[in-house]
This record gives C-alpha cells, sequence and structure tokens, in this order.
C-alpha cells in the first residue's frame, strides 16, 4: 500500500489537488492511504516551501502546482 500525502494549508490549489489524487487513486485502482497535512510544521519537516506538495512513501514528487492526470498518475504507480 502506497502512503500518500498532499501537504497545503487548505488553499484552492491545495484542494485542487487533493481532488485529483483521490480522483486518480479511484480510477486506477491504487492501493493506498491518503493523508492531507495542514499543520505547517509537519509541513517544513518535509523541506518544502511552496505548496502544494504530494508525498509518496515519504518522497517528495511535486510541489507548486497542480499537475495534470497523466503526470499525476506517473507520479502515483512509479
Amino acid at each position: 500500500m502506497k502512503d500518500v500525502k498532499i501537504l497545503g494549508s487548505g488553499c484552492a490549489k491545495c484542494n485542487l489537488l487533493a481532488d485529483a489524487v483521490k480522483a486518480v487513486i479511484a480510477a486506477e485502482n491504487i492501493n493506498a492511504s491518503i493523508e492531507k497535512v495542514e499543520d505547517i510544521q509537519k509541513i517544513l519537516t518535509y523541506n518544502v516551501l511552496s505548496l502544494p506538495a504530494l508525498v509518496v512513501d515519504g518522497e517528495v514528487r511535486l510541489k507548486g502546482r497542480v499537475p495534470d492526470r497523466a503526470e499525476l498518475k506517473d507520479l502515483l504507480t512509479r
């Protein structure tokens, strides 16, 4: 099971990324747990300054933007 975290402050782009991640995981039947992290202290432990960010299995794979569906699928499945 993949451990997916969406780091963000609750802004519109953060919510868009969260919705997109959930949609790709459901559409591709990816076995994953999803956690939305809004606590700034926890976010800082990932050394991320631009939000939103996507963390998969402890690795920061995206920061500062919302990718298209194909890129998001690649980020979640590699």
